[in-house]
């Protein structure tokens, strides 16, 4: 209710909202699973995945006031742990690379946003209050407090300063590196069309 402007009642939350429909799904799932009954744990997770949309493997580690925006297509391992009142939009996947053994999906701190279409994969620690802008590929660790963007996403940090809550749910005005740095190269190329231009009339003149 208080990060989804187009939520009208809790009613409305309750009965129609696959992503509360999903975490709810989760929390009887993730008991059968700490209680060793894996099979009725599995069947629990991937009757809500065909309802919802949403995959939550019942051995993920979740926290209090999990809100998943639309959800279609978000995909979350088993060893992800994620912490309290984090924001996570649709397809967005916390997985792993495939390579990695034991812990193999990554750990989101608290107040943590994840973009659509972003994708979270490996053992890693996403920091508090970090953001991760829509489509970025992340694959190494996000500091708190900073904002991961692109592909493959690059920390941008905010100079000493804690960024906008992520409950303002803001996935689009963010940094991006890749773009500074094409426009620093667009700069320099200027710069030097310029100067070969002054050198190129100079020497016209020194030769009339």
């Amino acid at each position: 209710m208080e990060r989804d402007p187009a939520a009208r009642s809790r009613a409305e939350v309750y009965f129609l909202y696959s992503g509360f429909k999903a975490v709810r799904s989760y929390r009887k799932a993730n008991w059968f699973y700490r209680h060793n009954m894996k099979f009725i744990a599995r069947f629990i997770s991937q009757r809500a995945r065909h309802k919802t949309g949403i995959e939550i493997h019942p051995g993920a580690t979740i926290g209090k006031g999990l809100f998943i925006d639309h959800g279609m297509g978000v995909v979350i391992g088993e060893t992800t742990e994620i912490g309290d009142n984090c924001t996570i939009y649709q397809n967005v996947t916390l997985g792993g690379t495939g390579k990695d053994h034991g812990k193999r999906h990554p750990t989101l701190g608290n107040n943590v946003l994840v973009g659509s279409g972003a994708k979270v994969l490996g053992p890693f620690k996403v920091g508090d209050n970090a953001r991760i802008a829509a489509g970025a590929v992340v694959l190494s660790e996000v500091p708190e407090n900073a904002t991961a963007v692109g592909v493959p996403a690059k920390i941008v940090r905010v100079n000493g300063v804690k960024p906008a809550p992520c409950a303002e749910l803001d996935q689009i005005h963010v940094t991006d590196p890749v773009a500074q740095k094409l426009q620093s190269i667009e700069n320099e190329l200027q710069c030097l069309q310029s100067a070969i231009t002054k050198l190129t009339e100079n020497t016209k003149e020194t030769e009339q």
